[in-house]
């Protein structure tokens, strides 16, 4: 049976990251997102940029900043989580693979 604890800690990986965006990511992506908005909100339409076009600009941003960070930060705790499973599996095959060995080795 195939070991599954890459897949695991991938997931348990990603959950970790989907909280960590939430506590950390969730505000600095919309921050960012609001300033880049507005900063491209001045440059189409003006410096003293009010109305409904601008607020609109501004709420597409903010909602691309906070996609992006859940993005990252889901991603790269996905990836840790894949990455941890990974040395895992390596450190346990050595020794399933020896006691393999050591059962044909024990029949002969």
């Amino acid at each position: 049976m195939k070991s599954r604890v890459k897949e695991k800690l991938m997931y348990t990986g990603a959950g970790a990251g989907v909280v960590l965006f939430a506590v950390f990511g969730l505000l600095p992506g919309s921050f960012l997102g609001g300033v880049m908005g507005l900063n491209v909100a001045g440059l189409l339409l003006g410096e003293p940029a009010g109305g409904v076009l601008s607020r609109m600009i501004v709420a597409v941003s903010m909602l691309v900043g906070v996609l992006a960070s859940g993005l990252l930060f889901t991603v790269t705790g996905g990836f840790l989580g894949w990455l941890a499973g990974t040395a895992v599996e390596l450190l346990r095959k050595p020794s399933v693979e020896g006691r393999e060995d050591n059962q044909t080795h024990h029949e002969v």
